[in-house]
């Protein structure tokens, strides 16, 4: 059977122009690696949202992806609450299971 390690996938859905500050206190809390994907569409609380990319990126979100240690999930958490509410970001954090471990 292959060796997997349990680690702790969060993802972030965001407008895009809080992509690259949120990047930034990501990696300054230990986050090695991340993806950005692209959203099309959604709806919530707030009512429904599409991209259309006539406001040049304004009204466009993205989802921050990345996979690390328990304890890299905690401080990058921690330092991401104070803007939970500010931004309405959305917030998943997933138990999972990696092969080669060493990578997240």
């Amino acid at each position: 059977m292959i060796k997997t390690t349990t680690r702790k996938k969060i993802e972030i859905l965001m407008d895009v122009p809080l992509l690259r500050s949120l990047r930034d206190l990501a990696i300054k809390n230990g986050v090695r690696g991340y993806t950005v994907l692209p959203t099309l569409a959604g709806g919530g609380d707030q009512g429904r949202w599409r991209d259309d990319q006539v406001t040049g990126g304004a009204g466009s979100k993205v989802v921050f992806a990345t996979i690390v240690k328990e304890d890299t999930a905690d401080r990058f958490l921690t330092a991401l609450e104070p803007l939970l509410d500010e931004y309405s970001l959305i917030v998943t954090i997933t138990t999972v299971e990696v092969i080669r471990g060493d990578n997240f």
